[in-house]
């Protein structure tokens, strides 16, 4: 049996014979760890299985059905160029979703279960790719078994790291594990290149470089990430031993063209978006380059801290209320985080030589997060962008304790105990972990704990606390927070909310969030949501104080905010005219929708409004609408080369929304046919 060989392995050891072991030591003892890892990781990971769906879910994951569902070539056509992220639009990581679902809504739990099996899948690949790395660095000097038996450990070590629970259990982050399977294969990719050089199969290399390269690409079009796999096998190869059996002159020329060009594009890349958001600004932020550059060292040491010092419960997805350095001075931390992070890198390079597996672990963490912690200006932290960067940092400490030779002071079998202390703690951590994203409303308000300067946070809780008919919960929440926070929009609209729940809203709570609207610099998708959902308690009279011209003036002031940008100003004047329109003013819901496509003409959105007016009684006027859109239309579409360039491309080929447009229009003339329309106002 397997494990009566594993366990023959260990026992070999303890005796302190010398030789080769056993292929069973060896080969099945490996494989023997690696699944007992692997089905540990599901029992720790299955209560988080159960979660909701959660923020840019509802962002990404509703195209399955935005143009109906995807069950023929023109509906996928049209799905897998919707993506907005990245110049790519990510359409690998789209393809991926269609295994869980054709429309929208649905159900989560088949997401969340792919992606276990991608985070599974990405832990064999790591185990893998560790043997292989240990067998290059190693053999020769550490024992097969030593050299197995730590790559099954310093994956499991990753596998179950609690730290890695926002990334698994996050729908939407599948788009990063399937960049980092990618990047896994490529590095696998790239031994076997050497091996075929180092046995003078230069052709069969050759191939397999081109094998990269196509790896590549699909990573990028999973998500951006992927250009970072030629930097990782540059990073690899120069902690590699260069010792083969010629063809070094073959390996430098491959080298080049696989990872240091690439890589130099990249960094060309990174230093273009520095230079250019250096003279333009960062728009929607309230940093600036400089600053940015500053805060990360400090973001970068805390990702270290969790990774090695981690806890059950973490920050989530919640970070907006990092504080920002404005100087290498304050705060005083932002000096120091500088200078050891140069100082932990200088170390590293020094030691790539004698302490391979060390150097390459920091090395390797540092290139992984090349592109999301410089000079692309997204936001300052996410748990997720570990995911890559630390698959081999728990390498070295996995070849201590696996080690069979005595250490000074430290027995071989204190040193097992203590691998399986760790292995123990921390998949109870992540089973702590998992269950809290399997229950939405404690996750909440756990969260909101962890984070209490978060908006977002504090945000959600009060949501939940007001989904749990405790309104008076949420309200003295948001209340202090909105005073510290006056420009925050979602402190104040759900401050409202709670408000409205109780019967009614105080006049000054309108005016906070008045001026929140005003000035607020983003609000996200928030807005259109919120209007909507607060028009239908306005026309009910549920709330009072929340009229309909109480959330015009809101809107209004939205509208007429500078800081927000164009598509939020439409979606405002677009909310405007909805609101008109509830109040039985076609005329005045006519002009803000004229207004609205003015700003940015948009079938979608003609098609929305022109139904919501044949919705209210008035076909006419909605056919109006869309005329109205049909003389504005632009066949311009997106400039560069860029996913939603293409989506449009595919959209008129298709026809889509002139059949579309031709539908709706057609039903609007049936119901001018088939009835008076309501008289105009």
């Amino acid at each position: 049996m397997p494990f009566t060989r594993w366990l023959y392995a260990v026992t070999y050891l303890k005796k302190g014979r010398s030789g080769d072991l056993s292929f069973y030591a060896r080969s099945e003892s490996f494989w023997f760890v690696t699944i007992i890892s692997i089905v540990a990781a599901t029992l720790v990971y299955l209560p988080g299985l159960h979660g909701p769906f959660l923020f840019d879910d509802y962002a990404n994951l509703p195209s399955l059905g935005d143009t109906g569902p995807i069950d023929n070539a023109a509906a996928f056509a049209r799905y897998i160029t919707s993506g907005t992220a990245d110049p790519t639009g990510r359409p690998v990581s789209l393809l991926t979703f269609l295994v869980d679902a054709h429309d929208w809504p649905a159900d989560p739990y088949p997401f969340k279960r792919t992606n276990l099996i991608l985070h599974l899948l990405n832990g064999a690949l790591l185990a893998l790719l560790l043997r292989r790395l240990g067998r290059i660095l190693f053999e020769g000097r550490y024992r097969p078994f030593h050299i197995e038996s730590a790559a099954a450990l310093g994956a499991t070590l990753w596998l179950i790291h609690p730290l890695f629970v926002s990334t698994t259990l996050y729908i939407v982050q599948r788009e990063a594990m399937l960049s980092a399977t990618t990047t896994l294969l490529g590095l696998h990719l790239w031994l076997r290149t050497r091996h075929l050089l180092d046995v003078g199969r230069v052709a069969a290399a050759w191939w397999t470089a081109t094998a990269i390269a196509a790896v590549t690409l699909i990573g990028t079009l999973a998500k951006a990430n992927g250009l970072l796999l030629p930097l990782l096998i540059l990073t690899v190869e120069c902690c590699l031993p260069n010792r083969g059996t010629g063809h070094v002159h073959g390996r430098r020329l491959l080298l080049t063209c696989v990872a240091v060009v690439p890589s130099a594009l990249t960094g060309l890349y990174l230093v273009s978006q520095g230079i250019s958001n250096a003279m333009h600004g960062i728009p929607y932020r309230d940093w600036t380059l400089a600053q940015r550059l500053l805060t990360e060292p400090r973001v970068v040491w805390e990702y270290l801290r969790l990774l090695w010092m981690p806890t059950p419960f973490t920050s989530g997805v919640f970070n907006d209320a990092w504080p920002i350095s404005t100087s290498p001075w304050a705060p005083w931390t932002t000096l120091p985080a500088i200078a050891g992070l140069a100082a932990l890198g200088t170390t590293a390079w020094w030691l790539r030589r004698s302490r391979p597996a060390l150097a390459m672990g920091i090395l390797f963490f540092f290139a992984g997060h090349a592109l999301e912690s410089t000079t692309v200006p997204l936001e300052l932290y996410f748990e997720h962008r570990n995911y890559l960067p630390a698959m081999l940092l728990f390498w070295p400490i996995a070849l201590w304790l696996t080690r069979p030779a005595p250490a000074p002071g430290v027995p071989a079998r204190w040193r097992f105990a203590l691998a399986a202390v760790i292995v123990v703690a921390l998949g109870a951590m992540t089973f702590a972990n998992a269950s809290l994203w399997g229950n939405g409303s404690s996750q909440a308000l756990v969260w909101a704990r962890l984070n209490p300067e978060s908006p977002r946070a504090q945000v959600l809780a009060a949501q939940t606390e007001v989904e749990r008919h405790r309104p008076d919960l949420a309200i003295a929440r948001l209340t202090p927070l909105l005073t510290r926070y006056p420009h925050q929009a979602q402190i104040s609209l759900n401050l409202l909310s709670a408000q409205c729940a109780t019967g009614a809203v105080p006049a000054t709570t309108l005016d906070a969030a008045n001026i929140s609207l005003r000035e607020s610099v983003d609000t996200g998708s928030l807005l259109s949501s919120w209007f909507f959902r607060a028009i239908d308690a306005a026309k009910a009279g549920a709330c009072t104080g929340l009229t309909l011209e109480a959330l015009d003036n809101l809107a209004r002031a939205g509208a007429e905010n500078p800081r927000l940008a164009v598509g939020r100003v439409q979606d405002l004047l677009h909310v405007r005219g909805q609101i008109a329109l509830a109040g039985g003013n076609v005329e005045r819901a006519s002009g803000y929708f004229i207004q609205a496509t003015l700003k940015e003409p948009n079938p979608a959105l003609a098609l929305t409004q022109a139904a919501a007016l044949g919705s209210a009684g008035f076909p006419k006027e909605g056919r109006a609408q869309l005329a109205y859109y049909a003389s504005h239309k632009s066949n311009q579409g997106y400039a560069g080369f860029r996913m939603p360039t293409l989506h449009a491309w595919v959209l008129r080929r298709q026809g889509y929304w002139e059949r579309e447009i031709a539908r709706l229009d057609a039903t609007l003339r049936s119901d001018i046919m088939a009835g008076s329309p309501r008289t105009a106002q």
